[in-house]
């Protein structure tokens, strides 16, 4: 178990911001970490999916980095996406974000498509081998999109047996019963029994134990009032919270998607652009419509942040 304290409550994904013509903008980047960070997010993760990290060219992700750590300076700790196929790349990224200053890198197991995968024992030698190349905190993201099949008594094992694999990204279906089976299976080696897919399950994952929770970057105001009151011991307030909140979580997470928190931003003059990187479709007005809509009766910080 990591000697630092371990990170917990609202750490969201950062945008990766773009220009109209999809060049990275560096001074709308800057405001996108200055209004997560000024609307309660206690961490922060970048080059996550919902950042478009598999749209971005190395150098880009480099830049990224830099500009973010460099940022932040240290105001919230802030986990880097460091996800490769192969061992040697996803190990080297790690080192670079360890150097760069990340808190903790965040890695799906290898796959590529919809047909490469890795059976365990190549999963185990994976995370092995990124551990051995740094110092901080793993992270393992268990996300559909991966397409593999990570067993709690498995993941429970690989935080026993790897020295930094200690957090664990839950975003399967039936996450609250898997968040259950691995803190029971895999007691303190689970440092971060950590809640995803854009807080839908936000409140069943509190009561399976979870302890952070990687949403969407659009309303962190939003999710702080559902977890704050939970991690105080007052439920009733955490569950209307939670009730009160879930119409826009729930149109992000089935209408919007990674356009989401752009969208938001872009309304309420946090960025100048909303732009995603081609081809991935622009946000359908009707989509974006009911999101307003929604952030407004919740008087969502992000409109009117930058105004």
């Amino acid at each position: 178990m990591p000697s630092q304290s371990p990170m917990r409550g609202v750490f969201p994904v950062v945008p990766t911001i773009f220009t109209e013509t999809g060049e990275l903008d560096p001074d709308g980047q800057r405001r996108a970490l200055d209004f997560m960070i000024d609307a309660g997010s206690e961490g922060l993760c970048i080059l996550a999916n919902f950042s478009e990290q598999f749209a971005l060219a190395d150098e880009e992700r480099d830049r990224v980095i830099d500009l973010a750590l460099h940022h932040v300076a240290g105001r919230v700790p802030v986990i880097v996406t460091t996800t490769h196929f192969s061992s040697r790349v996803c190990a080297e990224r790690s080192r670079r974000a360890a150097a760069a200053g990340a808190a903790m890198v965040m890695v799906m197991p290898p796959y590529h498509g919809a047909t490469i995968r890795v059976p365990e024992p190549g999963i185990f030698a994976f995370f092995q081998a990124v551990s051995d190349a740094i110092d901080i905190p793993i992270m393992i993201q268990d996300a559909p999109v991966a397409g593999t099949p990570l067993p709690a008594p498995f993941l429970a094992r690989m935080a026993t047996e790897i020295e930094h694999v200690s957090y664990f990204k839950i975003e399967v279906p039936q996450a609250a019963a898997k968040l259950r089976e691995l803190i029971t299976q895999g007691g303190p080696a689970v440092v971060g029994p950590w809640d995803g897919e854009e807080a839908i399950t936000l409140f069943a994952d509190l009561e399976a134990g979870a302890t952070g929770a990687m949403t969407g970057g659009g309303y962190p105001d939003g999710i702080r009032q559902i977890t704050d009151p939970w991690f105080a011991g007052n439920r009733d307030e955490a569950f209307a919270a939670y009730c009160r909140w879930l119409p826009l979580i729930n149109h992000e997470n089935r209408q919007c998607g990674l356009a989401a928190a752009k969208a938001l931003m872009q309304a309420g003059g946090v960025i100048a652009s909303d732009a995603l990187r081609h081809p991935i479709p622009p946000l359908h007005p009707a989509a974006r419509a009911g999101l307003l809509a929604i952030a407004h009766r919740l008087d969502a910080l992000v409109l009117r942040w930058g105004r």
